[in-house]
């Protein structure tokens, strides 16, 4: 059998076994938090933003992010209906409601017509989620919150190097929040990141990510409120400050990956890619490639077509309405067909030209 190609995994190097070893050996008292604190720092550079928490996931920097803006019982969140359940969560754990509205058919990121229709008088805010490092219409959707006074908060776990009109995903809205699962361009193992520019906001959420207690507290073991423990742990930190100093390596191999493909596969007027959009910059964190319908090719014959080649691709995410806990909501077309034709192409760091050339001789041989 040929040898199996990975979808993702991560790129770890010398640099990181280094620095996870001197935070074990040597990060607890008053060095506990030194690697957070630096990787905390090196994250606001690169983003260009002024507020950074470390979080345990981006998950966990959604919830409090959220909890601080004061989405609670009766509130309704907009979010686009394709995407990982981990930006609905939140909402849901925080007893308000998501709304789910259909995707572009380009960007297959939030469609921003549909988000201001589904705005009603219980509507606290719009997520707009970066979908595999494609960037949403963010002067359409900053216009539409100025407009309501609806706070716009961008999911940009799947965004790491995508820029927009000059402006890093993530640094744009009322808060964003990155993922360093392992599958990410950048890791932590697990992990993520709170960041914004709003000082109100951050002192909350600083608040609310360490069980409650303000750092202006002087009293030992004080809860001003009741928060939540969703800190980065040191080690995870100094594995993300070696993957900050090799940031731009990172990125832009993703990107080679992505325009290796899109140029093998440009023979086919059949296949759409993650786009190039004017004024933007993906950071290519997952390439897609999304059938025609003429095509009749399915997401089950690619799975097996893959599988049969010892490739692991992964389908293009479900749309949330689509499962057992929430409404069906099969008028957000888009969300519901695009899924049914299309796959996710490995694109870990260290693939070589070779395994890239079997993936794309897959597609070839089903075209």
């Amino acid at each position: 059998m040929k040898p199996r190609i990975f979808y993702t995994k991560p790129s770890i190097t010398d640099l990181e076994v280094s620095y996870a070893t001197d935070a074990a050996e040597n990060g607890w008292g008053d060095q506990c938090y030194a690697y957070i604190n630096r990787f905390e720092e090196l994250f606001k550079k690169h983003l260009g933003v002024k507020y950074a928490i470390a979080t345990s996931s981006c998950t966990g920097a959604l919830h409090m992010g959220m909890s601080a803006l004061g989405i609670g019982p009766g509130d309704e969140v907009i979010l686009a209906d394709t995407n990982w359940i981990a930006t609905a969560a939140p909402v849901v754990h925080l007893g308000a409601k998501p709304v789910f509205v259909d995707i572009l058919p380009d960007t297959w990121c939030i469609d921003p017509d549909k988000a201001e229709d589904a705005i009603t008088p219980n509507t606290k805010a719009i997520v707009a989620v970066h979908l595999y490092g494609n960037l949403c219409d963010m002067d359409r959707l900053l216009a539409i919150g100025e407009k309501y006074g609806i706070p716009i908060i961008e999911d940009a776990a799947e965004a790491m190097g995508s820029i927009y009109y000059g402006k890093r995903a993530g640094s744009m809205g009322s808060f964003g929040a990155f993922s360093f699962h392992g599958t990410k361009t950048l890791t932590t193992g697990e992990g993520g990141i709170f960041v914004t520019n709003d000082s109100n906001l951050y002192d909350k959420v600083l608040t609310l990510s360490n069980h409650g207690r303000s750092r202006f507290q002087k009293k030992q073991f004080w809860a001003d409120e009741v928060g939540f423990k969703y800190k980065m742990s040191n080690i995870q930190a100094a594995i993300g400050c070696a993957q900050m100093e090799r940031i731009d390596q990172l990125i832009s191999r993703k990107q080679l990956i992505l325009l290796f493909y899109k140029k093998s596969l440009s023979f086919s007027s059949e296949i759409l890619m993650n786009p190039d959009v004017k004024g933007c910059t993906n950071g290519a964190w997952m390439p897609n490639a999304v059938f025609d319908e003429k095509s009749n090719i399915t997401r089950e014959i690619l799975c097996n077509a893959f599988e049969s080649e010892n490739i692991d691709a992964r389908v293009f995410f479900w749309p949330l309405s689509s499962l057992p806990n929430f409404k069906n909501k099969e008028e957000n077309f888009n969300s519901w067909d695009i899924p049914q034709r299309a796959i996710n192409l490995p694109s870990y760091f260290d693939i070589n030209e070779q395994d890239l050339s079997r993936v794309v001789s897959v597609i070839k041989m089903l075209l």
